[in-house]
């Protein structure tokens, strides 16, 4: 006999490996809370509109309780000839209360019934990957406020440039993740829309009211059109996207660790609780969390190429590749919120060694910029002054001397007029302090970034309240 719930158009069963190949409950069983609370929103819609007695309603209702209570104990088998987590719990139910079981599934079909499961799943889970995120930038904030006007050097092309402070650092990298957790919050809205009610692909002869199941599943509004319900993956692809992105952040994050964390830097210390050692070389401190963090981003990236691939060349409206994003989202979902996590942790017990970065600052030339600056201030055209300044650096390199050893007769070489006093006010300190535009590391200005990233962090936290309280009512 056929086992499967769609079997009265087939003679025979699946063959068993094409069954294998077929299945998604051994990934998918994820799902079933999701798929139960829409079950029961779905049968008392049914209920209101007369398409079921309240009978069968209650006997749903009941019954869907007692499966789920079945599956969170992990009292069910799967079994691949019921192929997914939806016909599992429909099974189940029906062998609990018999016929009303099987009305269930009237007015949908596992089409939308796959999507809003996958919905309920995502939109509960972007709140917690957004939690998440708050938490590691509110660790963000506080490193920032610790070392807040400890100097340290800024690079590019992974040379010294500029002296900037630790806390002008730290909140350069809050700027991208709250991006991220603005990319995260603005995917919510749009998550936010009840696929309930599409069917196959054309909707339903039957009279369902959508903007019931709606208003019980705490969506916004009804999608529009059903046939781009059931083929719509946008949601999802977004998510993989923001999740690459945000993982790519913390790997150039994590790299800086680990390059800092070498002992060609030293420039932080990370604790114990974060590192291994070596099984042959007794002194090894490895920075392992950092390099996973760099390295599962592959994963991430790796979950949104998958995606997008599978859906690039698929036919309106449902093709059974679209099994093909569970694992890709439920991958990045697992990857990313493990990430934020433990990488909030580690920051919380990394610090910048103050000793080590005073001496670093006294290297390559960092004070320059200022200096090209500070003779623009005295009338030289910029081009000229970076081109004095460019010559006093080399003549530096050539004679072996710092700013700090630099004579009268050194400046009168390289064409440069004014006196020593003038250059040796061109500390490290003295630069930081001194570069007060908006958004610049003065000491100022990155207070000013920090109390704005603790009102930006607030607001969010107050609005996902205001949420919370919306969808308990």
């Amino acid at each position: 006999m056929n086992k499967n719930l769609w079997g009265g158009r087939f003679s025979e069963s699946m063959e068993q490996a094409a069954a294998e190949y077929n299945v998604s409950i051994g990934f998918d069983w994820i799902l079933y809370p999701y798929s139960i609370e829409a079950s029961r929103a779905h049968a008392q819609m049914l209920k209101q509109q007369g398409i079921i007695s309240a009978e069968d309603n209650q006997a749903i209702q009941e019954g869907l309780e007692r499966v789920k209570g079945r599956l969170d104990r992990g009292e069910i088998a799967f079994d691949c000839m019921d192929e997914d987590i939806m016909m599992t719990i429909e099974k189940a139910l029906t062998e609990e209360i018999g016929e009303p079981g099987k009305r269930l599934h009237t007015a949908r079909s596992r089409n939308d019934q796959n999507v809003v499961d996958e919905t309920l799943y995502l939109r509960h889970e972007i709140d917690r990957t957004m939690e998440l995120l708050l938490d590691l930038l509110t660790v963000i904030i506080g490193k920032a406020r610790e070392q807040e006007q400890v100097l340290m050097p800024g690079f590019t092309h992974l040379q010294h440039a500029q002296p900037i402070t630790v806390g002008f650092y730290y909140m350069a990298h809050f700027q991208g993740l709250a991006r991220d957790l603005e990319r995260f919050a603005q995917s919510r809205e749009r998550v936010n829309v009840n696929p309930l009610g599409a069917c196959a692909l054309a909707g339903t002869t039957l009279p369902t009211d959508r903007f019931f199941t709606t208003e019980r599943l705490h969506f916004s509004h009804p999608s529009e059109n059903a046939m781009d319900t059931v083929g719509n993956r946008d949601n999802f692809a977004e998510y993989l996207f923001d999740a690459a992105l945000c993982m790519t952040h913390l790997s150039g994050f994590a790299e800086e660790i680990i390059v800092f964390n070498s002992q060609e830097f030293s420039f932080v210390e990370l604790d114990d609780c974060f590192c291994t050692g070596s099984s042959i070389m007794p002194q090894k401190k490895n920075p392992d969390i950092a390099e996973l963090v760099r390295g599962k981003s592959a994963r991430a990236i790796g979950n949104l190429v998958t995606l997008l691939t599978m859906l690039k060349g698929t036919f309106l409206t449902l093709n059974k590749d679209y099994q093909e994003d569970k694992e890709a989202l439920f991958d990045s979902v697992k990857t990313l919120q493990e990430t934020i996590y433990v990488f909030a942790r580690m920051l919380e017990h990394m610090r910048f060694r103050e000793d080590v970065l005073q001496e670093q600052l006294k290297k390559g030339f960092i004070e320059a910029t200022d200096i090209a600056e500070y003779l623009v201030q005295q009338g030289v055209p910029f081009r000229e002054a970076h081109e004095r300044t460019g010559n006093l650096v080399k003549y530096c390199e050539a004679t072996g001397k710092t700013f700090g050893d630099v004579t009268q007769e050194d400046l009168r070489k390289v064409g440069i007029t004014w006196g020593l006093a003038d250059l040796r006010r061109f500390t490290a300190e003295h630069c930081v302090e001194n570069r007060d535009s908006f958004g610049g590391t003065s000491f100022k200005d990155v207070k000013r970034q920090i109390k704005n990233a603790e009102a930006l962090v607030e607001e969010y936290r107050q609005k996902r309240e205001e949420e919370k309280h919306e969808e308990s009512k």
